[in-house]
This record gives structure tokens, C-alpha cells and sequence, in this order.
């Protein structure tokens, strides 16, 4: 099967899938090689890494792979400049940014000759995108998981960016096989982004604990919680968010600064760690809208050569 060409700045990957970068360490560098091994392009989630530690995940990510390896990084970190800068002397491939928007990033990618891949959620943000330098957008819908930026479905807005932009569209929000692969290129999407789905993956940094979430969730179980960082989030039901849901102070005893903006409701990055480090009742486990739809933990060999049969049966 002949798959559409994703060309992002001089990049192109055999296969026009990017896995997501999932904070806090659940995309590291075993995820995003695997993946960039199998012809996509790996992410490695930066946000509440320290410099050294993103550092040293790039180098670990280069050793097993040569494919290509990227990172995704929250506009909302207070680190969010430095780390780019860490990851751009590392010699990244490609940087993938949300939760708020950043005029600088297109300077320092421009300077580097690293293409900067802005996630929106409207037509007027990609223009804007395009504009100041992007190399491609990922446009996310409300289907994703974590951080949401619109209330409106991917399959609304991908066909509105596609009309408004020239650069590659990749669409990202509640695909989860191949035949939702084929339908956002039915949409004109150049690529997808794939974030839950890789989460349920061997390679994945998240616990088993936080794996055997996913595979039992239930259609009812996944919420939408108020983010501290003041956007909604997408998570699983569980007692950490029915406490937060009941009006119970969480409010940290004291505060790493790790958000520009925080409400401090709660402490987003202790709780996104205790989920990943095995603590699911006390910790906060996001995901995409249909995670009751994955049944299996698989290495990413299989879920991609799975991912390509069921694009070509599709």
C-alpha cells in the first residue's frame, strides 16, 4: 500500500504516523525509537524533565535508533524555552509544541534548522502557524487525550486547515486503528498523530498500573477534568479525579513552579507522576476519548504492522 508522503521541513518518514508525546515520562526514549525504528517519527514528552535528563533521553533515543526522534514540549512550562534550547544543542530532529502558543520557538527552529510543529485547533491558529514559520501543524481534536484545546472533533477542523494552510496537516485525536488512518487522509490529512494507542505499548514508560487502566476502561469512565494549567484535560475516572470532582482541597503544600500559569487546584505534575510511577489511585491518568477501544499491550512492531493491515484492509 502506497501511504501519503508527510515531508516535514526536510524530514520524511517511511510512515506518516507520529506518536504522541505523553507527559510525565511516559513518552521517553525506548517509545519514541521504537516507533522512529519502525519508520515513524518518536517523540520524547519534555515537559517536567529536567535539562540533563531531556538531554540524556535524546542521546539514549539516538543509540537505538536512527530514525527520526523529536520532542514534544508544553508552551505552559516555566522550562519550556530552556529545554528547547537543551534539545536543539542535543541535535533534535523536530519539535512538537502546545498548550499555548509561542512566537519565539519559530525564531530559535529558523536559526537551528529545526522544523517547529505548532498543535491547534483552528484554522486561523495554523495560518498564523504558516505564517511566522511552521514546517507542518498538528491539528488536534477534542478526541485526544491530556490537554485540550477545542470542544469541536478533529473530523470538523482537519478539512477547515487543510483549505487554510499549504503546509502538511496531521491530524491527532481518537485514532486509534488503521481504518481512522485512512479516514483523516479521506479528510486531507498528511499524516496522523497517535498518542493513546502507543501509550498501550510495551515500550511505553507508564506503569503497569497505568497500563491496566486503559485496558479496562470503560466508555463512561473517561472525564474531562480543569487542568490547573487552565485548560481542560482529558483523563480516567478514578479516585484522585472523583476527589477533585467532589470539591476536596488539593492544593499543594508547597510548589515546584514548574507552570508559567498555575491555579494550583492541585499539583498537575505530582499527580501525572504518581500515575506513571504506579500510583493510580492517588495520581491522574489521561487519555484519549476511546481508550476502551484497546484491548492489548503490544511491543510498537506489532501495533504499527497491525496499524498497516488495517489500513490496507480498510
Amino acid at each position: 500500500m502506497k501511504f501519503p508522503e508527510l515531508k516535514i521541513g526536510n524530514l520524511v518518514p517511511k510512515l506518516p504516523i507520529v506518536q504522541g508525546g505523553m507527559a510525565v515520562r511516559i513518552s521517553t526514549a525506548p517509545l519514541a525509537a521504537a516507533v522512529a525504528e519502525e519508520g515513524g517519527i518518536g517523540l520524547i514528552a519534555a515537559t517536567g524533565m529536567s535539562i540533563d535528563e531531556l538531554k540524556s533521553e535524546i542521546a539514549r533515543a539516538r543509540d537505538l535508533t536512527k530514525g527520526i526522534i523529536g520532542i514534544n514540549i508544553m508552551f505552559a512550562a516555566t522550562q519550556f524555552a530552556n529545554l528547547i534550547k537543551a534539545a536543539i544543542e542535543e541535535g533534535i530532529d523536530l519539535i512538537v509544541t502546545g498548550a499555548g502558543f509561542s512566537r519565539d520557538i519559530f525564531s530559535w527552529g529558523r536559526i537551528a534548522g529545526v522544523p517547529i510543529v505548532p498543535i491547534v485547533s483552528t484554522a486561523k491558529l495554523a495560518q498564523l502557524s504558516e505564517k511566522l514559520g511552521a514546517a507542518a501543524v498538528v491539528v488536534e481534536g477534542k478526541e485526544a487525550g491530556g490537554h485540550l484545546g477545542t470542544c469541536e472533533s478533529v473530523k470538523d477542523i482537519v478539512p477547515r486547515v487543510k483549505q487554510a494552510v499549504k503546509i502538511p496537516v496531521i491530524a491527532a485525536g481518537g485514532i486509534i486503528n488503521g481504518a481512522d488512518i485512512n479516514e483523516a487522509f479521506a479528510l486531507g490529512a498528511d499524516g496522523v498523530q497517535m498518542g493513546t494507542r502507543f501509550v498501550a505499548s510495551k515500550e511505553s514508560n507508564a506503569s503497569e498500573e497505568f497500563k491496566k487502566m486503559y485496558l479496562e476502561a470503560k466508555p463512561e469512565d473517561v472525564v474531562i477534568i480543569e487542568s490547573p494549567v487552565g485548560l481542560p484535560g482529558r483523563s480516567i475516572l478514578n479516585t484522585f479525579v472523583k476527589r477533585l470532582f467532589s470539591g476536596e482541597n488539593l492544593k499543594p503544600n508547597q510548589c515546584d513552579n514548574c507552570l508559567k500559569k498555575c491555579s494550583r487546584r492541585f499539583c498537575i505534575l505530582r499527580a501525572l507522576i504518581r500515575s506513571q510511577q504506579g500510583d493510580t489511585v492517588n495520581g491522574l491518568v489521561f487519555s484519549g476519548e476511546r481508550v476502551g477501544e484497546i484491548k492489548d499491550i503490544l511491543p510498537v512492531k506489532d501495533i504499527i504492522n497491525n496499524l498497516v493491515r488495517e489500513m490496507e484492509k480498510a
